[in-house]
């Protein structure tokens, strides 16, 4: 049985007068609307007072609102990754969090934030893997619905992206994904129709990459799946730089070309719709999209915005993001239930790894936010276990082959005054056009350098600083950016280069993990020394890259580099002997390992899923010293766990936002329960895992339908390390029945009763997983894909039943020949369990067949 597009909510209502909006779109001439549909700058979008039109402020991002300052000036709460939001598995506590995030951007003059990123987990080696929820549509569908009825429902626009196919950072603004119709429409659009149907979301944006031989912007996607299928009422706006045409992006339903005021349509645009090349009409309706946007969040004049934010003050906010880190760890191994930690029997405590005291709490590019504080693992345990315990500390191994930003300790003001640097703004000629006083190492720039500074003739910034040695040894010094560096070492110049990226690298790498020239200075304890970094902004010459032309426009539009300072530390085979002498005299070892900048970040894909350096090995040393080792693994994305089985306790603890530390402590002391399930396969090998790797310009899906668990059970398929939905708490369950009718008609959704017992010994939260499976199909499926789940909580001792929805969709496929949505009649088996490879339970339902 076929059924034709459709979204399986009703259209999304308005919430404004659009009679009104009609009037004032009638006011405006033609170059008034065009004028309309490009940027005004790098973050907001043009005013019109004509129509009672205020400037409206976008802002990234996933991770938390940075605002229109890319910098420690303007700072943000740093919320937990997506990919940690999605380990929670619970709407309710994401929904809430969507508030906070609307509480933010008010604060910031925001409305409208870009996020959340709703592709999908297609492979681990996606640079931008912890930007994104999961590998499953599902669970990215309704996780992303409650992020967006969250920041919505505070009447801050929120933004799904990057629609459609932006699964992997290589040459992404070039790349051609070609994605076979029936994956295009169960996987990869899944998580977008149901946030535009059920979510109403007021914003989307079309991504850098072409789907199936259409660049995203021009696509006809978007007007047939978003307008058409979908009736999306809302925006479609560009990423950065992506509209490279006039009128076929124009005939696309792309209404808004994002950063301003450059671009492609402009007066190229009024002159192709003056030609009749451009229908009137479509333009019309951009600037009506725009301006619905627009009353929503009340940005026009005499209509309020659709709803006010909740209102957060700074413990309200720790507090949150405190609990919310907490239910998105991942407890993947607790081997004789070595957790939680007795607080009672500790006398002292090993706390190691290089993410231990200078932990990761989010991921490198657009995700970037800057916290008012951070909360270290270190920090947050010693904290918790105050003066009784004695925590020791020991790095371990330097996995960063890059020199990190100069931290704010090492750096004092050139007068004297205090912690910082001096940045100054000069012309060609050394004439001083403007200052700022910082309270870091690393600057960025967007379009402007702010009130009072003539951007078009500053030709060099100076950052002027003293570096404060609190050890003596070795200092590395240097800069790292894009363009013409000189650096000055008391008075002496010690380098003048000029820094390149690689032929053919994406200029977002390059902005990401920049190319460094470094010095080393010796220091005393206590000594000083002052240091000159200057930076030439003229000198980009983009041509040298050979990169695309929206490259070109980011380069000149960006300026961004750091002053970078590394401190003496000791050799990895020192570090590593200490840590493990730290550890034989503890009694217990926390190891903290994780990725690095250098490997999770926008701009570039991982080549390799380990670890980087030698912590692999740090964690074995450590184990054979220490049987009572608990590993925290702090990273985004999935890493290769060698030694999983050779450790006490594996804790996944994702980038989890500022809160990091306390919430770690609460984990570990069993203040709080680790409530996280996998939201994507760990794989145990890079065996057969989808590459990112365009051929020729073109990334080809060849695993079809087949992404992460849903590869289960084909030839050549590996057994992941932990499997999705997997985590453990701190008590067991019982699975002890499953009812579900035994028939439903096609279309048709259905609800199943998995009635479970906690048979432990502490309260508990247990994530209810369904999943369906079409065993004898004719219809070529995955063995099982996720159907629904539930979250629930019971004492020791008590029965519970979980109510879990079960959608008709999960019993329906892409018909490719008619177009459609279609149900193979017949039976289908239901599975309820912990896991997509733990189902205790199974029920039969016959689909459509009475």
């Amino acid at each position: 049985m076929t059924r034709q597009p459709t979204t399986d909510a009703p259209s999304t209502p308005s919430a404004v007068d659009e009679a009104e909006l009609a009037r004032r779109l009638g006011a405006l001439t033609l170059e008034q609307r065009v004028r309309l549909l490009t940027g005004a700058d790098f973050w907001s979008l043009h005013p019109e007072p004509a129509v009672g039109l205020r400037r409206l402020v976008v802002s990234d991002g996933p991770a938390g609102v940075r605002g229109e300052l890319w910098d420690e000036r303007s700072p943000s709460a740093n919320v937990p990754s997506p990919t940690a939001l999605a380990a929670t598995w619970d709407e309710s506590l994401i929904e809430r969090l969507g508030g906070l995030l609307a509480h933010e951007a008010r604060a910031k003059g925001v409305d409208v934030l870009l996020a959340p990123t709703v592709n999908l987990h297609r492979t681990p080696y996606g640079g931008r893997h912890f930007e994104c929820f999961s590998e499953d549509p599902l669970l990215t569908a309704r996780i992303g619905v409650a992020y967006v009825r969250g920041v919505q429902g505070g009447g801050v626009a929120a933004t799904a992206k990057h629609f459609v196919g932006n699964d992997s950072e290589t040459q992404r603004m070039t790349l051609d994904a070609r994605i076979g119709e029936r994956a295009l429409r169960e996987l990869y659009l899944a998580p977008f129709e149901r946030i535009v149907g059920e979510g109403r979301v007021w914003a989307v944006m079309a991504a850098y990459n072409g789907v199936n031989g259409h660049p995203m912007t021009e696509s006809p996607l978007l007007r047939q799946v978003l307008h058409d299928d979908w009736d999306f009422d809302g925006l479609v706006m560009s990423d950065w730089f992506a509209a490279r045409t006039t009128e076929p992006a124009a005939r696309a339903a792309l209404d808004l070309v994002m950063p301003g005021p450059i671009g492609p349509w402009g007066d190229a645009l009024v002159a192709a719709v003056r030609k009749g090349k451009v229908d009137e009409s479509l333009v019309d309706d951009k600037v009506l999209r725009l301006l619905r946007l627009a009353a929503r969040v009340g940005a026009l004049s005499g209509i309020p915005a659709t709803a006010r934010p909740p209102h957060y003050d700074a413990a309200s906010v720790a507090a949150q993001l405190r609990e919310t880190a907490a239910a998105g760890f991942v407890l993947a191994r607790n081997e004789n239930a070595q957790l939680p930690l007795d607080r009672a029997k500790l006398n002292r405590v090993a706390v190691l790894g290089p993410n231990a005291a200078v932990a990761r709490t989010l991921g490198g590019g657009s995700a970037t936010v800057f916290p008012p504080y951070t909360v270290s693992p270190l920090d947050g345990i010693r904290a918790a276990l105050g003066d009784d315990v004695e925590v020791t500390h020991g790095v371990g191994v330097t996995p960063q082959t890059r020199v990190p930003a100069a931290a704010l300790a090492y750096l004092r003001h050139p007068d004297g005054s205090g912690e910082g640097v001096q940045v100054n703004f000069l012309s060609e000629d050394g004439t001083p056009l403007g200052s700022e006083r910082r309270a870091g190492g690393a600057y960025t720039w967007m379009g402007s350098y702010g009130p009072g500074v003539p951007t078009g003739q500053v030709a060099r910034v100076e950052i002027r600083t003293v570096i404060r040695a609190t050890d003596a040894g070795r200092y590395a010094i240097g800069g790292s950016g894009i363009g013409r560096f000189r650096l000055s070492v008391a008075g002496s110049e010690v380098f003048d280069v000029r820094l390149q990226l690689p032929p053919g690298a994406d200029l977002v790498e390059g902005l990401m993990t920049p190319p460094q020239r470094l010095h080393t200075v010796v220091l005393a304890e206590g000594e000083e020394t002052e240091v000159v970094l200057t930076h030439d902004t003229v000198t980009h010459d983009m041509v040298t890259y050979d990169v695309h032309s929206s490259d070109e426009a980011l380069g000149d539009a960006i300026t961004m580099f750091q002053l970078n300072l590394q401190p003496p530390h000791g050799s990895d085979d020192e570090e590593i002997e200490r840590a493990v002498a730290l550890a034989r005299e503890a009694d217990v070892a926390v190891v903290v390992v994780g990725t690095t900048e250098e490997v999770e970040s926008e701009g570039f894909d991982r080549d390799r899923l380990a670890l980087p350096g030698r912590q692999d090995e740090l964690v074995r040393r450590v184990a054979e010293a220490n049987p009572r080792t608990v590993v925290v693994v702090n990273s985004g994305a999935p890493v290769l766990l060698p030694w999983s089985e050779e450790v006490a306790a594996v804790l996944l603890a994702w980038f989890p936002g500022q809160e990091f530390g306390n919430a770690l402590a609460d984990v570990l002391l069993g203040v709080a329960e680790p409530g996280g399930r996998l939201p994507t396969v760990w794989p145990a090998s890079e065996q057969g895992l989808p590459a990112t790797e365009p051929i020729d310009g073109v990334l080809t899906y060849d695993e079809g339908l087949f992404i992460g668990y849903r590869g289960d059970g084909r030839t050549g398929s590996q057994p992941p390390r932990y499997a999705f939905g997997h985590g453990l708490g701190y008590t067991t369950w019982d699975y002890v029945s499953i009812e579900a009718p035994s028939e439903v008609p096609s279309g048709a959704g259905l609800t199943v009763e998995v009635r479970l017992r906690n048979s432990g010994t502490r309260h508990g939260k247990e994530v209810v997983q369904v999943y369906a499976g079409r065993p004898g199909g004719a219809v070529e499926r995955p063995l099982r894909w996720l159907a629904g789940f539930a979250v629930v909580e019971a004492a020791p001792g008590e029965e519970t039943v979980a109510t879990v929805t079960v959608d008709a969709r999960a019993f329906e496929h892409w018909d490719t020949e008619v177009g459609g949505w279609a149900v193979e009649l017949g039976i289908f088996t239901l599975q309820a369990g912990p896991s997509s490879t733990t189902l205790p339970l199974a029920a039969d339902i016959a689909v459509g067949t009475s």
